[in-house]
């Protein structure tokens, strides 16, 4: 059976979980668009999560690979749309690492975008009744750090490839004020959505687009 790589990040920022790892986790093994799960934690630190993604995914071969962290803020399911070549740190990496304007890969172009077909995704999870949208900006930190690392690595390989944000678990949002949340529960069946699609689907043309 063909394998679809699925990864997420330890926790970090002062958190004890990180959702996109509990995701990932939880899904690994599964049997989703005629390809099996294979889940793998990365590290949240600039340098070492792309050294274990590049293993990942010289050991996995993957079909495709949806790499996913955590956005606390954010009230739904995030397809990112580009990857820039910028590291910017507001906070410390678990390192202890803080680049500031500094390239993820000197010698790479100024961005990459996903090759996952994220507009019909977002549809798809919306038709389903799961809060979904497009982003247009995966930040400066490891998140995107490693979706521009993991685009530049499979860019021309034809391996379909992207990041998703996902918010806060409820036992997170309950130690942050107003923090949105949603259930593991609800990420895991909106993600075995995403993930069909994302082998099966073709993109559509929809408006995706941002105001500011």
């Amino acid at each position: 059976m063909k394998n679809v790589l699925v990864t997420g990040f330890e926790p970090f920022g002062g958190e004890h979980i990180n959702p996109s790892w509990e995701l990932a986790r939880a899904l690994n093994g599964e049997a989703i668009g005629g390809a099996r799960v294979v889940a793998v934690q990365l590290p949240c630190v600039f340098g070492e999560a792309l050294r274990r993604l590049n293993e990942a995914l010289a050991r996995v071969k993957p079909v495709a690979v949806l790499a996913i962290g955590q956005a606390g803020g954010r009230c739904d399911l995030s397809l990112e749309r580009v990857a820039i070549n910028v590291d910017d740190a507001r906070i410390p990496d678990n390192a202890g690492a803080q680049p500031v304007d500094e390239p993820v890969i000197a010698s790479g172009p100024a961005a990459f975008f996903s090759t996952l077909p994220i507009k019909a995704i977002v549809a798809a999870l919306r038709e389903a009744g799961y809060p979904a949208s497009v982003s247009q900006t995966a930040g400066t930190f490891v998140c995107n750090h490693l979706f521009y690392g993991l685009q530049h690595r499979l860019d021309g390989q034809h391996v379909r490839s992207g990041f998703m944000h996902i918010p806060y678990l409820p036992e997170q949002a309950a130690r942050h004020a107003g923090a949105p949340s949603l259930p593991l529960s609800t990420l895991i069946d909106a993600t075995r959505l995403v993930l069909q699609v994302a082998l099966t689907a073709q993109e559509i043309r929809a408006v995706g687009g941002q105001l500011d």
